[in-house]
């Protein structure tokens, strides 16, 4: 796939961000980051080998929504990806603090609070996400980003989280979020026991 409308470049956006919390942070990341550069056979093909190798279940609407995004709707690889009723509740528990020795989350408050204005983003949220048993990463920081309607989430999220690490060596999970948007449920968990960061 060369080139993609609007509408399918929605539907990217909307993918990755239900699979928040059941791929594994690195995965999703680096699907995110592929699709946002233009990369679309390669995130396509990322996509689909580790939902399958991960065994992360999509439900008949997702696999639908999954299939119109693809360069090749009729790809064998989504065969191969689990099918499920209902997509499973969010692995983690999300607070507003983290625990004594959690790590301190200053320099990266700073940056993403800096930078999130180039990227149509307005209001930045930090929690303390904790894995439930099964869970695919640790315990640690996830921030969400609130960008205007019109923004681009998989430009802002492959932006700031590149800056993240460049600059700092840092790799906290970041959610982009469309500013009055229903989030999905892992998103929703994460923004309901987040901690405000100043933006600017």
């Amino acid at each position: 796939m060369n080139v993609m409308d609007a509408k399918t470049y929605a539907a990217v956006a909307d993918v990755c961000a239900r699979l928040a919390g059941r791929l594994s942070d690195d995965t999703l990341g680096t699907v995110r980051e592929h699709y946002a550069a233009g990369e679309w056979d390669l995130a396509d093909a990322t996509l689909l080998l580790n939902l399958a190798f991960e065994n992360v279940g999509i439900t008949p609407g997702e696999q639908e929504l999954i299939r119109s995004i693809l360069g090749d709707p009729d790809s064998p690889e989504l065969r191969d990806v689990p099918v499920v009723a209902e997509a499973p509740p969010p692995a983690y528990r999300f607070g507003p603090t983290g625990p004594a020795d959690a790590p301190d989350p200053t320099r990266a408050d700073a940056l993403l609070s800096a930078d999130a204005p180039r990227h149509g983003g307005h209001r930045l949220f930090r929690t303390w996400r904790q894995p439930h048993d099964g869970a695919r990463d640790a315990a640690g920081w996830v921030y969400v980003l609130l960008v205007a309607e019109g923004a681009d989430p998989l430009s802002a999220y492959s932006g700031l989280s590149s800056r993240l690490w460049t600059a700092l060596r840092e790799k906290w999970p970041l959610e982009v979020v469309v500013d009055g948007a229903s989030p999905p449920p892992y998103q929703a968990a994460a923004l309901a026991a987040a901690q405000p960061v100043p933006v600017g």
